[in-house]
């Protein structure tokens, strides 16, 4: 699921993200939301924007818990494109962008930030995954 409508804030995930409880984010992705900013092209958020270091091809995704948090990554733009997202179209994202992606950041700019491998990522939203822990 995408929106670009609904709230810009994921208080599951913050929460998960201040406490740097690993348990707590893969909790909160596959049972919230995140803010993924968006590329606008020619006035139109087209697709996901995603970044890269200079002389790589590899890419990486930037995730976060507020659009105020994204806001601070790109401080000249004036007007910052958001999606909000849930953990299946998250597990989606990866797997189809698994080749071109090193990593996935959270809240880059603060103030909880914290990075993770796309295939941890992809493994922590396994649906069956928690299923068992209450044991």
């Amino acid at each position: 699921m995408t929106d670009t409508t609904a709230n810009t804030r994921s208080e599951a995930l913050s929460a998960a993200l201040a406490a740097q409880d690993v348990v707590a984010v893969a909790f909160a992705l596959r049972n919230d939301y995140m803010i993924v900013p968006q590329l606008v092209v020619n006035g139109e958020a087209a697709q996901v924007r995603v970044f890269g270091r200079e002389g790589s091809d590899k890419r990486m995704l930037l995730l976060f818990s507020a659009a105020d948090n994204y806001a601070r990554v790109v401080p000249d733009d004036p007007n910052p494109q958001v999606m909000v997202c849930d953990g299946q179209w998250l597990r989606e994202f990866l797997t189809v962008h698994a080749s071109t992606l090193e990593m996935v950041f959270f809240d880059i700019a603060g103030p909880n930030v914290m990075q993770a491998a796309p295939d941890d990522l992809l493994q922590a939203l396994n649906p069956q995954l928690g299923e068992g822990d209450a044991e």
